[in-house]
């Protein structure tokens, strides 16, 4: 089945009980068991709910993995990976990973003793230079996230599986509309929910699946025992913004091809990130391993004190974090998504004071250029 049509009809896509052909919103915490000692497949809504669990299937089946777990959000879906891992093991952290990311590693997750080593995970060198005996994970974001950087996944996952580690990926900004890590070799895939697939800047959700089921077994022990579930009425949301991700997902590579091309022209644009296009130093993996290339694009201007003037000055991209929605947002990641990375790990991965980062959205694509154009003659004329 084309995944066209597994986001209409994969998983559960109509109640079994009613033939409703959408799946309820349970709003229950508990249910009626039928005896002392004779479970049932739903006992506490932390352990499962039936909203939830279509969710779950219908990612998985997206995604191919062979079990699925929603989480309350992308950090707590990460989280919960994590803590397969103990006290003294090494992971592989990419350079430029979103910044609630590196906050948990930084903050949380090495005060529990876990070791990480930031690294460009586009370069495989580094990659093979940098695994210790104690090395157990090959953490990556492609394309990632702000300077867009695409990691060869089939390398990568050829050189992880050389030395035992396991390959997690986070397929946010791709999504399996564009990219499928699963099918490639990776272990683990996990999102932010709240993104793309969500689509509609209403629900804040993580995702997480696996092709291994000794893993499935491990992340949803987890997930119950940590307790970050996703509630019904978000997993209904999620469900429903699924749905319409190939359309949206056309649309918003449609606008940002458009957007990088005509921000790679403009005199005033120093360096354009965006994998879809051919000066892109790694275009042609990423045309390899994905189908298209998604909505983000993140550019720096010549003068990079104009930054925070040329974002002040758009009328139809919203200042504002997050990405992915059907409107277009445009932030600086310098002091927003990324303000907790310290500015000297920024600088040294490529993150400059004056990087931008746009979430292009479907609106008329036209719209948004000549917004655009109208910023960078507004800040001209200050």
């Amino acid at each position: 089945m084309h995944i066209q049509t597994k986001l209409i009809h994969g998983g559960i896509s109509e109640d079994p009980t009613t033939g409703a052909v959408s799946v309820p919103i349970y709003q229950t915490s508990t249910y009626r068991q039928d005896g002392v000692g004779k479970p049932k497949q739903y006992e506490y809504s932390r352990s499962g709910n039936p909203t939830r669990f279509a969710l779950e299937e219908l990612f998985a089946e997206l995604e191919d993995g062979v079990r699925g777990f929603a989480f309350s959000s992308g950090l707590a879906g990460i989280h919960a990976v994590f803590s397969l891992f103990k006290t003294g093991d090494h992971i592989l952290l990419g350079d430029d990973v979103y910044g609630g990311t590196f906050r948990l590693f930084d903050k949380v997750l090495s005060k529990n003793g876990l070791e990480y080593t930031i690294i460009d995970t586009s370069d495989l060198e580094q990659i093979k230079h940098s695994i210790r005996p104690n090395t157990k994970a090959l953490y990556l974001e492609t394309p990632s996230n702000p300077l867009l950087k695409i990691t060869d996944l089939k390398e990568s996952v050829k050189l992880a599986q050389q030395h035992d580690l396991l390959t997690i990926v986070d397929n946010t900004f791709a999504t399996p509309y564009f990219q499928k890590p699963l099918t490639i070799g990776a272990d683990i895939v996990l999102h932010s929910g709240t993104k793309y697939l969500g689509g509609h800047s209403d629900l804040v959700a993580g995702l997480v699946t696996t092709r291994h089921e000794k893993l499935a077994e491990s992340i949803g022990f987890y997930q119950n025992a940590i307790g970050a579930v996703l509630g019904p009425q978000d997993s209904w949301l999620l469900q429903r913004g699924i749905k319409t991700l190939s359309v949206r997902m056309e649309e918003h590579q449609k606008n940002a091809l458009s957007v990088a091309k005509f921000l790679s022209e403009h005199p005033d644009v120093d360096t354009v990130y965006y994998p879809g296009l051919a000066s892109h130093p790694n275009h042609p993996i990423a045309a390899q391993q994905m189908s298209g290339f998604s909505g983000m694009v993140s550019f720096t201007l010549h003068t990079e004190a104009d930054a925070i003037p040329f974002v002040e000055a758009l009328q139809l991209f919203t200042l504002a974090e997050s990405l992915g929605g059907v409107e277009s947002l445009v932030e600086v990641p310098s002091v927003m998504t990324h303000a907790s990375v310290p500015k000297e790990k920024r600088e040294e991965a490529g993150i400059k004071e004056g990087l931008i980062r746009l979430s292009v959205g479907i609106e008329y694509g036209q719209d948004l250029i000549e917004d655009l154009s109208q910023a960078f003659e507004t800040v001209k004329h200050k």
